[in-house]
C-alpha cells in the first residue's frame, strides 16, 4: 500500500526537519559556550587575572544593537506572514544594518580595551583579556553564519521567494538570529558580572 503526502505535509515535514537540525547546531554551539564560560569561572582564581577590568562602553551599545536585530528580524517574519514585502524589506535591511553595527561596535570595544592597556596577546597581555576576546571572537565567528545568511534572506526575499505561505528561510533566519542575541546577553550579563 502506496502513501502519497500533500504538498502542504511535504512542506511541513521539510520545515520540522530544518528547524530540528537548526535546534542541534544550536545546542552544541551552547554547550560550546558554556565550556568556554566555564573555563573562564575556573581562571578568575589565577594570580594573574585583572581584577579591576571594566568591559568597553562599546559592549553595551553593541547589546543594544543586537537586541535591536533580534526585534527587526522578528517583525519581518511577521510582516511577510501578512504580505507587507515592502514592511519585509525594510525590517529585512535594518536588521542588515544593526548587525553590521553590532560587529563594528565589538571592534570599537576591543580598541578600548587596548587603549586602557591591556592586550589579547603577547607578553604585555593578560589572561583576562584572552579570555574576553576568545570568547568575542567565536560569537563574531557565529554572527558571520547569521550575517550570510541574513544576506541570503535578502537576495531571496527580492526574488520574492517567500508570501505568507512560504516564510520557511525567514523563519530560520530569525530563530537564528534570536539564539546569536540571547547567546550575546548571556555573555555580556557574565562578563559583567564575573569579574
Amino acid at each position: 500500500m502506496e502513501m502519497t503526502m500533500t504538498t502542504e505535509e511535504h512542506k511541513s515535514r521539510t520545515a520540522r526537519s530544518y528547524k530540528l537540525i537548526l535546534l542541534f547546531a544550536m545546542v552544541s554551539m551552547t554547550m560550546m559556550f558554556a565550556g568556554l564560560t566555564s573555563a573562564y569561572v575556573v581562571s578568575q582564581s589565577r594570580a594573574d587575572w585583572a581584577k579591576n577590568f571594566q568591559l568597553p562602553s562599546a559592549f553595551y551599545f553593541s547589546t543594544i544593537a543586537i537586541l535591536g536585530c533580534s526585534v527587526a528580524f522578528h517583525l519581518a517574519k511577521k510582516a511577510i506572514q501578512k504580505d507587507r514585502h515592502s514592511a519585509t524589506t525594510s525590517l529585512l535591511l535594518t536588521t542588515l544594518a544593526l548587525g553590521i553595527s553590532f560587529v563594528v561596535l565589538q571592534f570599537v570595544g576591543f580598541g578600548q580595551i587596548v587603549a586602557e592597556g591591556y592586550f589579547f596577546t603577547g607578553s604585555a597581555s593578560s589572561i583576562t583579556t584572552t579570555f574576553l576576546y576568545v570568547v568575542v571572537v567565536v560569537h563574531l565567528i557565529h554572527l558571520a553564519g547569521g550575517m550570510i545568511s541574513l544576506l541570503i534572506i535578502i537576495y531571496n526575499h527580492f526574488k520574492q521567494k517567500y508570501n505568507s505561505t512560504q516564510t520557511l528561510g525567514i523563519e530560520l533566519g530569525a530563530m537564528y538570529w534570536h539564539f546569536l542575541d540571547f547567546l550575546w546577553v548571556y555573555l555580556f550579563l557574565f562578563l559583567y558580572f564575573f569579574k
